[in-house]
């Protein structure tokens, strides 16, 4: 992006703004598709649609979405389930300048929740 029309709003550096986008954008992914309907047959295109939708926001670089098939549930007489965050792992770089971000979305079953952490950040630490 040559020129970034919204960055007199943001404080701080490339690298800060590249860990807080890197956080924007697993939030968002996390929230808007939880409750998809999802079976094992359609888990492979749903992967794609929330990549693709990521990947037309700014400052994303790269992004990779997996669900685990093997902990679907699926139930009921139409045999199928939805999209819950404990299948759900995303991985996703941002950049802003010299910054680069990667941030994960993963379940964790020992704290029984799904953590969303920088897995790494690099770039100019000041200025």
């Amino acid at each position: 992006m040559p020129q970034d029309p919204t960055r007199s709003y943001f404080a701080g550096t490339d690298r800060d703004r590249a860990a807080f986008e890197a956080g924007i954008k697993l939030g968002s992914i996390l929230h808007q598709f939880l409750g998809v309907p999802l079976t094992a047959r359609n888990a492979a295109a749903v992967e794609r649609a929330i990549e693709e939708t990521a990947r037309v926001q700014p400052l994303v670089e790269d992004v990779r979405v997996k669900i685990d098939r093997r902990r679907l549930r699926v139930r009921g007489p139409y045999r199928y389930g939805i999209l819950t965050e404990d299948v759900l792992r995303v991985e996703v770089t941002v950049g802003v300048g010299t910054a680069r971000a990667t941030a994960t979305l993963r379940y964790v079953p020992k704290l029984d929740y799904p953590l969303m952490y920088l897995k790494d950040i690099r770039g100019p630490a000041g200025g």
